[in-house]
């Protein structure tokens, strides 16, 4: 058996872009970290630099839907907390195709659930979103607010929030932190990670990072007529690192004597529209960046941005970094 005296953070999906620069802050503060990951989706070349700088991360390729493989890893590791960033994650691919986004998103965290709870780990992380929201009825958006979301991959979030309720209700030693993300981008200003997601991006940062490289010769915005002040969508745009830092903070609720769900918002509070993050991309990297109007996406909502305060009243956390550092860092 490896080392079991010392325990670790099991960090599923922790090759991806969010999963990757949560691993460094951990990392950072002296956690020994394991990542789970199949790769299908994540850029390798980040898990690579991490290692090379650090002795105290290791990786295990598999899918957490085998469940003997993953069963294996909890055999020969002893951890005190998960952290589950693993599943697909864009809402146009979700409602194209749905089944393949209830098969990956929602088994696999039943299964993780469930050699958790066969090998005894109580602590748990959960990488939620904002699309649970849907269209949101008051600005900025409460964790109290409404669900109701939009898409196949916001119901994949909701779903599985509810799941981790019942779970907690079954079991008072269950402690679960859920996380919703609001639209992280850039990268950690020591350039050891990036965002390079394979193939066409699906988000907004990505897409314009690579026109700016000339991968692409224009943007595609869609839709320029919803009711907001330029007629793009709305977003509260959060630094990775500020998002990342999220899950440090986050990892104090296990120190107290409360095993209860505990959701917070990793947002700013202010919202951007699409139009203004160009416009600054464009200032931050001296390039012009063409753009084309195509029809609205479905599952998209006009406006959505954060009321971040509850996670700064009970974990001391808030988001530090503006605008133009999230652009000069996505560059």
């Amino acid at each position: 058996m490896e080392d079991c005296i010392e325990k670790w953070i099991l960090v599923t999906g922790g090759a991806g872009y969010i999963g990757s620069h949560t691993v460094l802050e951990l990392l950072r503060c002296g956690k020994r970290v394991l990542v789970i990951d199949n790769l299908s989706t994540s850029d390798m070349n980040n898990y690579s630099r991490l290692a090379i700088k650090y002795d105290s991360l290791s990786l295990k390729e598999i899918d957490l839907r085998d469940k003997s493989s993953l069963s294996q890893v909890f055999e020969n590791y002893s951890f005190d907390t998960v952290i589950h960033f693993a599943g697909y994650k864009s809402v146009g691919e979700s409602v194209r195709d749905p089944l393949k986004y209830y098969n990956n998103n929602i088994h696999s965290t039943v299964i993780l659930l469930e050699v958790m709870k066969e090998f005894g780990v109580k602590n748990f992380i959960f990488s939620s979103s904002a699309s649970v929201y849907g269209n949101p009825e008051e600005l900025p958006i409460p964790e109290t607010h409404h669900l109701s979301p939009q898409s196949p991959y916001g119901r994949t979030k909701y779903f599985i929030e509810e799941m981790l309720k019942d779970v907690a209700y079954s079991d008072p030693k269950f402690n679960c932190v859920i996380l919703r993300y609001f639209n992280p981008v850039g990268a950690d200003s020591s350039k050891i990670l990036k965002e390079n997601p394979k193939g066409k991006p699906e988000n907004l940062m990505p897409y314009i990072v690579k026109v700016i490289r000339g991968e692409y010769s224009y943007l595609n915005i869609f839709g320029d007529d919803y009711q907001t002040r330029d007629g793009t969508g709305v977003r509260d745009y959060i630094h990775i690192t500020d998002l990342a830092l999220g899950h440090i903070s986050a990892l104090k609720v296990f120190e107290k004597e409360d095993n209860d769900i505990h959701i917070y918002n990793l947002g700013t509070g202010n919202g951007y529209s699409v139009k203004e993050l160009v416009n600054c991309m464009r200032k931050c990297s001296g390039h012009l960046i063409p753009t084309q109007i195509d029809d609205r996406r479905s599952g998209d909502v006009p406006i959505c941005y954060a009321d971040p305060s509850r996670a700064f009243k009970e974990l001391g956390w808030k988001a530090e970094r503006d605008i133009y550092e999230m652009c000069q860092d996505s560059i």
